[in-house]
């Protein structure tokens, strides 16, 4: 029982929420896309709302739905982005030339390939056993296209509140010494297969049940990136900085050995199965 009431600490209840009826009424046209299409049925309310996406509560044909929406690109506050986006293939120079000028046509063109480039993401990891929200459109890029500019994914709690992050949970001295641990494994699982998140810290790392679950992806990039090392380099460093606020004190350096260390060991460890 006193387990249960330690899981809970940290938690956004449902009561915290915007939850209303009235207020979740909305005539976003993503959202009538999404009904239109049929995934879906109803919209509980707001969970999040950051200057990249917003994100919604809802319920679908399988169960309830973590729903993010990206903003449009003009009003978005990704500076940066062409770090993420270097040496990514989009196969049309007119459309190459059109972002790198972020004209009208090349914001629309990427706020498109960012979504995919998420959903391809997450069932990469998905298939591959990592603790991810399961996807809920595709695997093939021609159902996730129409959904455009959302996410779908398996909503990570209950029906009584959403897993908060590792950034806002409070945790024992054990829970967050194995929370480090299946954080160092998650970004090995990354490297195992020749990727890098890009923004890994407990911000955008979940806990539920007593384990860790990895969230947030379209700035996931490959090697193929030339800022791969550099990215490696600051999410290790973001890892340990971040976890300090849970009494665990590792320099960046140590983080990143330790992670390169297991990602050269089989894997990744099976995913947690989640009630």
């Amino acid at each position: 029982m006193g387990q249960k009431k330690r899981r809970v600490q940290g938690r956004r209840r449902a009561r915290d929420m915007d939850l209303s009826s009235e207020d979740a009424q909305t005539t976003d046209p993503a959202l009538l896309n999404l009904e239109r299409l049929g995934h879906v049925t109803e919209v509980l309310g707001e969970l999040k709302s950051g200057k990249e996406a917003t994100v919604y509560l809802a319920r679908g044909p399988r169960g309830l739905i973590a729903l993010k929406i990206y903003r449009d690109l003009q009003a978005r506050s990704f500076k940066n982005d062409a770090m993420y986006r270097a040496g990514r293939y989009i196969g049309d120079t007119r459309i190459e030339k059109a972002i790198a000028q972020r004209s009208a046509r090349g914001l629309q063109a990427q706020q498109g390939i960012w979504t995919a480039h998420e959903y391809q993401r997450l069932w990469q990891l998905w298939s591959a056993g990592l603790n991810v929200p399961e996807p809920l459109v595709g695997p093939h890029p021609s159902a996730y296209t129409e959904t455009s500019p959302a996410v779908l994914m398996r909503f990570i709690g209950d029906e009584d509140a959403a897993a908060p992050r590792l950034s806002e949970a409070v945790l024992t001295p054990d829970e967050a010494r194995r929370a480090w641990q299946e954080a160092l494994d998650g970004m090995a699982a990354l490297l195992r297969l020749g990727l890098v998140h890009g923004d890994y810290s407990t911000y955008n790392l979940l806990w539920w049940e007593n384990h860790v679950m990895m969230i947030d992806f379209p700035q996931v990039s490959d090697k193929q990136n030339p800022n791969f090392q550099t990215l490696l380099e600051r999410d290790a460093a973001s890892l340990s900085r971040s976890f300090t606020r849970h009494g665990v004190n590792e320099s960046a350096e140590s983080t990143l050995r330790e992670v390169q260390k297991r990602a050269r060991q089989p894997g990744p460890h099976p995913r947690v199965q989640l009630p």
